[in-house]
């Protein structure tokens, strides 16, 4: 059996759908995570796949990506926001979700390269502390879509990328941490593309406390699937201003 980590997130029941419904699920052990515990248990080795942070992708060893699908944006996301009580312009510190380091990353790129702002960044696990909205919080996730609404200003960390540097974004792969047979790739990636193209489906299957008809709204317009050539244009762009050295880690199965 191969262990598989996915996320525990709205955004990823698509691939869920897909992995449940198809016969590659005799073949894995399907375990569900936050993103940071996805790429813990990679690195650990208590995992063999998972959906993983891209920040994190290079500290795994042996890792090879696999092709084709991906958690990316190529205009608003929604789920991965600053939202705050003051005008980005004013905001002295910022609360970051400990959730995922890729988001980390890039709020502190946006701050520095495009925002031209220096706000003190504090990392905290914020499903355990109460989110006061006249503060500054990154968001990502479910926390996202549930809480935004409750902040006058609300920035779109995937949008602001795209219109920093005219590229999409990828927050997440499918890697593995050791050469997989080739055969139960191709059928793995079968069964993420099989989610992707029942979204409708899914969005019954997995409600995750929202209204069926506002998943299948955020799913199709918000998160963009395909792994893509622009997408790895913004991949590596990412990559090269938040952690350039660590570039020659990453490896692809192609």
């Amino acid at each position: 059996m191969i262990t598989v980590s996915a996320i525990s997130y709205l955004n990823t029941i698509p691939f869920v759908y897909g992995l449940e419904n198809h016969p590659i699920r005799r073949d894995i052990a399907l375990q569900f995570n936050t993103p940071a515990e996805s790429a813990r248990r990679l690195m650990d080795g208590s995992a063999d796949i998972g959906i993983i942070p891209v920040a994190k992708i290079p500290f795994v060893e042996n890792n090879l990506i696999l092709p084709d699908w991906c958690i990316g944006a190529e205009s608003r996301v929604a789920s991965v926001l600053l939202c705050s009580g003051t005008p980005l312009q004013d905001i002295k510190k910022i609360v970051l979700d400990s959730e995922s380091e890729t988001s980390v990353l890039l709020v502190k790129i946006l701050a520095s390269k495009y925002w031209k702002i220096s706000p003190e960044f504090v990392k905290e696990d914020l499903s355990q502390m109460p989110i006061d909205p006249t503060g500054s919080f990154l968001l990502i996730g479910d926390k996202a879509l549930k809480l935004s609404s409750n902040f006058k200003y609300v920035y779109d960390l995937a949008l602001e990328w795209v219109e920093y540097t005219s590229l999409p974004f990828v927050f997440a792969c499918w890697t593995a941490n050791k050469k997989l047979d080739r055969d139960f790739v191709s059928g793995f990636c079968d069964a993420l593309a099989y989610g992707v193209l029942n979204i409708e489906k899914a969005a019954e299957s997995y409600p995750n406390g929202f209204e069926r008809g506002y998943i299948i709204k955020y799913l199709n317009e918000n998160v963009s699937y395909n792994l893509n050539g622009n997408k790895k244009a913004g991949l590596n762009e990412f990559w090269r201003l938040a952690m350039a050295e660590h570039m020659s880690k990453v490896r692809w199965f192609y």
